[in-house]
């Protein structure tokens, strides 16, 4: 009885009495993660900066694509101001004037020659800043008799992809050509000048299933005559008419091949 006495009562390490069923301690449980506002809250300033900067970058872009469209637009604009002035006909010496187009300052009268209309073109391509590609202004360049000119031209768009490169590679060959039989003096010079001129209509278009291959050949043809290579001329001209694809080089193709004594 003594000994029940002198026991005393258990303890918790606190000093605290400790009681035989544990207590109900209401403090607060998360169940699972906390939410996604509250992992957002502490980072909002950041994710607002982000936004605003999100924004402004994209205003920029649009700003620049909405730029470079209005430049497009306008190049498009001043190059159709230049086409205009190009499909102006050339007046014949017995061409009527076309009541249709009006008189005075308001008309649009036809070119006196080819000459005239390029030197046009030309002038108005300097005054618009237009682009029609190396291709279109060495032509006017050629018809207005600037050859150093227009190859220097033409060799501006020789490396090009697509229709613009087999343009500009056709050109140059036609401008080397006649560069070349203008030269009356020296020989060789003339023979260097046509050996240049093919083998820029070799690279014209090696591609037979490409835009004018045929007409590569057919220069081929054309120059190999000039040189003397009859054969090869021959075979140049008679693979430009198997393959076809126009109706005015057939015609071109036969009377070469005629005056090659071809059968």
């Amino acid at each position: 009885m003594a000994d029940n006495q002198d026991k005393k009562p258990a303890q918790t390490p606190d000093g605290k009495p400790a009681t035989a069923t544990p207590g109900f301690d209401p403090k607060p449980v998360r169940l699972g993660d906390d939410s996604i506002l509250d992992r957002l809250l502490p980072h909002m300033k950041k994710i607002v900066y982000a936004l605003v900067a999100a924004s402004v970058v994209l205003g920029v872009i649009f700003f620049f694509v909405w730029l470079r469209d209005r430049k497009r637009a306008a190049a498009t604009e001043k190059l159709a101001t230049v086409v205009e002035l190009g499909e102006r006909p050339v007046k014949g010496a017995l061409d009527l004037p076309d009541p249709q187009e009006g008189s005075g300052s308001a008309a649009k009268p036809n070119f006196g020659d080819a000459h005239e209309r390029a030197v046009a073109l030309i002038d108005a391509l300097a005054k618009s800043d237009a682009d029609p590609g190396p291709s279109y202004r060495g032509s006017l360049l050629v018809q207005v008799g600037k050859l150093d000119e227009a190859i220097a031209e033409f060799r501006k768009g020789q490396t090009k992809t697509g229709l613009e490169g087999v343009l500009s590679r056709e050109g140059l060959g036609l401008a080397l050509e006649m560069r070349a039989e203008a030269n009356k003096t020296d020989a060789n010079a003339r023979q260097q000048g046509l050996q240049e001129a093919l083998a820029v209509f070799q690279a014209m278009q090696p591609d037979d299933a490409g835009p004018r291959r045929a007409y590569a050949l057919y220069h081929q043809g054309r120059v190999l005559a000039e040189l003397g290579k009859t054969a090869d001329a021959k075979a140049a001209l008679s693979k430009a008419k198997d393959l076809g694809g126009s109706t005015d080089l057939p015609p071109l193709i036969d009377e070469r091949l005629a005056q090659l004594g071809a059968s």
